[in-house]
C-alpha cells in the first residue's frame, strides 16, 4: 500500500475501531491469551461418531447436490458427531486429528441452516449481510475453506470472500462492501479491512476459530482477540438470538483454552481420538545423519520413495536452498514459504498436487491448509520442536484412513529433541 493510501484510510478510520490499532512488533513475543488461568477442557459430551450417507443427514436439496457432485459419500467420525451439534445452534470445540474433515463438518450444518432460514423468508433477513466469519492461520487455509464453501454451495446461492495478505486489498474491499454470507480470512488482512470500516459483522451469526491452535503459534492471538471484541456481543439482548462460536483443531493446547470462558456459552467438547495425537495410519522412523549429509541422503531416499513427498524445514531461507539442492540432484522440488508472492506460492502447491513436483519443501506454513490427496511421505528434514509442530506435519499424510510414513532426519546434535519425540510417539531409528 502507498503511503498516499495508508493516509486515506487512516483519515476515515472510525472511532468505534480504534482498538484494532496494532502495536508495535505484535508478533514479537509469544502471545498472552488472558490474565486469568487457563481453562480445562470441559467433559466431552456423548455424541456417535459412527459414519453414515451423506444422504441420511437431511441436507436441503441443494446443498446435498453440491456434496454429491464433489464426490463425497459417506461422513467422517468428526462430521458424525460435529453435525447434529452445529446444526442445533450449540457452541463447540472440536479435536480431531488432521485431514479427519473438520472443514466439512462445520461448513455443511452452517450452509443448510443459511439456506432454510431464506426459504422461511424471514423479514429480518438482511440481504447482502455477512452471517458468517471464519477466522484461519494462514492464506492455504482460507483459499481451502472458501474453495469448499463454493463447491458444496454451488446450487444454492450462497456467497463466499476469502480476505488474506500478499494480494491487493481492492478487489477484497469491493466484495466485502458488496456483501457475502461467508469471510474467511486471515487476522492481519481481516484487521486492515476492519480498520477501514469496509467490514459489517453487525449481524454476524456465527464466528469460527478453524486451526485456533496454529493462530496461537504463529503469534496471532492477539489479533484474534481484537477482532473478536470488535465484534458484536455473542451475547444477545433480549429474545434475539445469540452468535455461535465454534473452535475446531487437530491440538488444543490450555493457553487457546484461556479464551474461551470470554467468548463462547457452555460450549460442547468433542474429541475424535487421541487428543494430540497423529493418525494411527501413519508409520513413523528416524534417521540418524550428519547435517552436512542430510540433502544427499534425503535425494537418495526420494528416488526411491513412490508419489508424493513433503518435507518441511524450519527456515525460509532453509527452504529455498534445500530445493536448489535436491533440484541440482535431479529431484523436481519446488519451495514454499512466507516470502514467496501469492502466485509463487500457488504455482508451487499446483504443481505438486498436478504431479509436475514430485517434492514440496516447505515451512510450516503448509502444515495447516495444505489439501492435497496422496501424499505418500512426510520428511522432518530438522527434528521438530515441539509435539505439535509434529503431529500438524506428518498429518499431511495418512489422510482419510489412508496409508501415509513420518520420516525424521536427526542430526547427532539433535539426538536429545529426537528422544522427547521417541517418547511421545511411536518413533524408532532405524
Amino acid at each position: 500500500m502507498s503511503p498516499s493510501e495508508s493516509e486515506s484510510r487512516a483519515h476515515r478510520r472510525p472511532r468505534r475501531h480504534s482498538s484494532l490499532a496494532r502495536p508495535a512488533r505484535t508478533r514479537s513475543r509469544p502471545p498472552r491469551t488472558s490474565r486469568r488461568p487457563a481453562q480445562p477442557l470441559p467433559e466431552p459430551v456423548a455424541h456417535d461418531p459412527t459414519p453414515v450417507p451423506f444422504a441420511d443427514l437431511g441436507l436441503h436439496p441443494d446443498l446435498r447436490r453440491g456434496v454429491e457432485d464433489r464426490g463425497f459419500e459417506r461422513t467422517t467420525p468428526i462430521q458424525s458427531a460435529v453435525f447434529p451439534i452445529v446444526l442445533e445452534g450449540h457452541d463447540l470445540i472440536a479435536c480431531a486429528e488432521t485431514g479427519t474433515g473438520k472443514t466439512a463438518a462445520f461448513l455443511l450444518p452452517i450452509m443448510d441452516r443459511i439456506i432454510r432460514s431464506r426459504e422461511r423468508a424471514d423479514a429480518a433477513e438482511t440481504p447482502g449481510r455477512t452471517r458468517v466469519l471464519v477466522l484461519a492461520p494462514t492464506r492455504e487455509l482460507a483459499v481451502q475453506i472458501d474453495d469448499d464453501f463454493q463447491g458444496f454451495g454451488y446450487h444454492t446461492g450462497l456467497t463466499s470472500v476469502a480476505v488474506y495478505g500478499g494480494v491487493p486489498m481492492d478487489p477484497q474491499e469491493r466484495a466485502l462492501r458488496a456483501g457475502a454470507d461467508l469471510v474467511v480470512a486471515t487476522p492481519g488482512r481481516l484487521m486492515d479491512h476492519m480498520r477501514s470500516s469496509v467490514t459489517n459483522f453487525e449481524r454476524l451469526d456465527v464466528l469460527v476459530l478453524d486451526e485456533a491452535d496454529r493462530m496461537l503459534d504463529m503469534g496471532f492471538w492477539p489479533d484474534v482477540q481484537r477482532i473478536v471484541s470488535a465484534l458484536p456481543s455473542s451475547l444477545a439482548a433480549g429474545d434475539g438470538p445469540s452468535r455461535q462460536t465454534l473452535m475446531l483443531s487437530a491440538t488444543m493446547p490450555d493457553e487457546v483454552m484461556g479464551l474461551v470462558h470470554q467468548i463462547m456459552r457452555e460450549p460442547r467438547f468433542v474429541q475424535i481420538g487421541s487428543r494430540g495425537a497423529p493418525a494411527t495410519t501413519i508409520t513413523h522412523s528416524a534417521e540418524l545423519v550428519a547435517t552436512p549429509k542430510k540433502a544427499e541422503w534425503l535425494a537418495r531416499f526420494l528416488r526411491k520413495a513412490r508419489g508424493r513427498s513433503l518435507v518441511f524445514v524450519r527456515t525460509k531461507r532453509g527452504a529455498e536452498r534445500l530445493a536448489r539442492q535436491l533440484a541440482s540432484l535431479g529431484i523436481r522440488a519446488a519451495a514454499l514459504h512466507a516470502d514467496r508472492t501469492q502466485a509463487q506460492r500457488t504455482a508451487a502447491v499446483e504443481g505438486f498436487r498436478s504431479g509436475r513436483h514430485r517434492v514440496l519443501v516447505a515451512t510450516d506454513i503448509a502444515a495447516r491448509g495444505l489439501d492435497i490427496d496422496a501424499i505418500e511421505h512426510v520428511v522432518n528434514f530438522e527434528v521438530p520442536t515441539s509435539r505439535e509442530t509434529y503431529v500438524h506435519r506428518v498429518g499431511r499424510t495418512g489422510r482419510a484412513e489412508a496409508v501415509g510414513h513420518a520420516l525424521t532426519l536427526a542430526a547427532p546434535e539433535e539426538r536429545r529433541a529426537l528422544e522427547t519425540l521417541e517418547r511421545t510417539f511411536d518413533l524408532h531409528l532405524r
